[in-house]
C-alpha cells in the first residue's frame, strides 16, 4: 500500500492514498462510501456548487478573530496566496474553496465532496 504521510510540527496529520486503496480500506471495514466522487475535474461552476460566501473571506475570517497566518496555516496554503484570494487577484481551486468554507464554518461545504 503507498501512503503519503504529511506532518505538522513533526507529527503525523494526514495520510494520503490511492482512491482504490481507500475503497479497499472501506470494504475490509464494513462501511460504504458515502459520496460518490466526481468522475471528472468539472469547475464547481459547471456542477451549481455556490461558493459565493467565500468572495467576503476577509470579513468571514475577521469575524472568527483568525489570523491570516493562522487560516492559512490551517488550509495548507501560504498567507500571501490567501491575501491573494481575498483579494479577488487568485480564485482558488476546489480543494482549497472546501478547506475554506470547513474551516470559516460555511454551510454546504461537503456537498462538494
Amino acid at each position: 500500500m503507498d501512503i503519503q504521510i504529511i506532518s505538522r510540527d513533526g507529527e503525523p496529520e494526514y495520510a494520503v492514498l490511492q482512491w482504490a486503496q481507500y475503497e479497499a480500506l472501506l470494504k475490509a471495514a464494513g462501511l460504504q462510501q458515502q459520496a460518490p466522487m466526481p468522475s471528472s475535474s468539472t469547475p464547481d461552476a459547471a456542477s451549481g456548487q455556490d461558493f459565493r460566501p467565500l468572495a467576503h473571506l476577509r470579513n468571514l475570517r475577521e469575524a472568527k478573530g483568525l489570523a491570516i497566518e493562522a487560516l492559512s496555516r490551517t488550509v495548507g496554503i501560504s498567507p500571501s496566496y490567501l491575501g491573494l484570494i481575498e483579494s479577488g487577484e487568485r480564485q482558488p481551486d476546489a480543494a482549497i474553496r472546501r478547506s475554506l468554507a470547513w474551516e470559516l464554518g460555511i454551510a454546504g461545504w461537503r456537498e462538494d465532496m
